[in-house]
């Protein structure tokens, strides 16, 4: 499942404890306190991961970890 995958790079990311609760509402910025480095780094490991690409200006869109899972479905 994408978002169980896309959970599992954000907490290996950010050295986040396995039991953190994530849901499609978290906000990477405001609810995990990750920085825009942070940010720029899951990208990279989300895109590795499923073998795509995710241009800036719509990274720069992404405001919870739903929109994240919603892109990848759309585009994998």
């Amino acid at each position: 499942m994408v978002f169980e995958k896309i959970k599992e790079i954000i907490i290996d990311q950010l050295g986040l404890d396995e039991d953190v609760e994530i849901t499609p509402e978290t906000s990477l910025m405001n609810d995990l306190e990750a920085d825009s480095l942070d940010a720029v780094e899951i990208i990279m490991a989300i895109e590795d991961e499923f073998d795509i690409e995710i241009p800036d200006e719509d990274a720069e869109g992404f405001k919870n970890i739903g929109d994240i899972v919603n892109y990848v479905e759309e585009n994998k």
